[in-house]
């Protein structure tokens, strides 16, 4: 019986999936062997010896301490595109809230209740809100997954012009943009050209503020900037100051901090990105599959820090964790032919400083023969799976 643990609430859609005679799901449960996790923040768990697995039902796994868990043999999955549609739809949304001041103008009305020929006023007030159409102006995204091709594909349908910048851009999602989006290879040609500018890239300390005071100089006068990806890949400082200095017409994010709440031309959005009850869904439903699949099968799909690996196997599975060094994959072998085990058939995958081998071994692989491999130099994790 394996016990899965819920830091937040989950979606019952997915923790519906387990299995009930193999997994026990719980918000406490003993020694868990997988954690299912949305919003908590983990850097200061201690886990258990028995714990295989965090799955994230979501993209961002800033909340997890996903290199320590790599060191102590954990995979951490998240759930790449089960959210994309709503973030998309919030970027759309957001788009014409930078333009048509629409945030302003409703608070206005509101705040003339009671007030005598109140509709009157309204009417003859909307001159303050006027703002511009999104036709035929240029978008500009960073980042072209699963949630950045969606929005260049829908700005497309509703008349703007798109350039995307993306130098990760995989074959799937490159496939899946329309014919008319621009992909350029120069971040600086987003900046200096767009009229619109949407971040969708996922924050390391490599990206943090990747919008900072520089490219904001070099964009566009009047440009307007939205970030519902993560709050640090945009500076808040320099973009409230080129708000006040004219340079930039607009913010919206997704992210509060004290330097962006009440700010003039900015509209702080609380983490509204994937709160629908269907991205909820299909995030739980996603992490369900890839901890169900890592477990019974050791596969992995959708690790952000052990590398992606799949394998059928006739006998006895075998799956390690080990770092990524010269000469370790002979070690493992040798250890299990000098066991006198065959291996039938071998996967192997690599991701930075670690890596993850599968074998299909015939014959009766015993404590002894685990514990063999173990005592190699370098190894992590040992799971057999019958």
């Amino acid at each position: 019986m394996y016990n899965i643990q819920t830091l937040n609430k989950i979606s019952a859609i997915g923790t519906d999936i387990f299995d009930k005679d193999k997994y026990t799901v719980s918000d406490n449960p003993e020694n868990p062997d997988a954690i299912m996790v949305r919003s908590a923040k983990m850097h200061d768990m201690q886990f258990g010896e028995n714990l295989l697995a965090i799955a994230r039902a979501g993209a961002g796994v800033n909340n997890i301490p996903v290199e320590r868990c790599a060191e102590e043999g954990i995979c951490v999955f998240n759930t790449p595109g089960a959210n994309s549609n709503a973030v998309k739809e919030l970027a759309i949304c957001a788009l014409l809230l930078s333009s048509r001041k629409i945030v302003e103008a409703s608070a206005w009305a509101s705040s003339l209740k009671g007030t005598p020929d109140a509709p009157k006023t309204v009417e003859g007030g909307k001159s303050k809100f006027a703002g511009p159409e999104i036709l035929g102006k240029t978008l500009g995204i960073i980042g072209l997954g699963a949630i950045g091709g969606k929005i260049a594909n829908t700005a497309v349908a509703l008349g703007m012009k798109v350039i995307g910048y993306d130098p990760y851009l995989s074959v799937n999602n490159a496939v899946l943009l329309d014919s008319s989006v621009k992909v350029v290879n120069d971040i600086n040609d987003i900046y200096r050209n767009s009229d619109y500018i949407s971040i969708h890239m996922p924050y390391t300390p490599q990206t943090k503020n990747t919008i900072d005071t520089e490219q904001i100089a070099i964009m566009k006068d009047g440009v307007r900037l939205i970030n519902l990806a993560r709050g640090e890949l945009i500076n808040s400082e320099a973009v409230v100051k080129a708000i006040a200095d004219g340079k930039v017409a607009k913010y919206v994010t997704d992210f509060a901090d004290d330097i962006v709440l009440g700010a003039e031309n900015v509209i702080v959005l609380p983490h509204l990105g994937a709160s629908t009850p269907e991205s909820e869904d299909n995030c739980a439903v996603m992490a369900a599959h890839e901890l169900i699949d890592y477990i019974e099968n050791g596969n992995i799909k959708n690790s952000v820090n052990l590398p992606n690996a799949s394998m059928v196997a006739t006998g006895t599975k075998v799956c390690v964790i080990h770092k990524n060094v010269p000469s370790l994959i002979s070690a493992i072998t040798k250890a299990v032919g000098d066991d006198g085990l065959n291996i039938e058939n071998m996967v192997n995958a690599s991701r930075k400083d670690f890596a993850y081998t599968m074998m299909d071994v015939a014959g009766d692989v015993t404590e002894s023969v685990v514990n063999d491999i173990k005592a190699i130099n370098g190894i992590i994790r040992v799971r057999v799976i019958k």
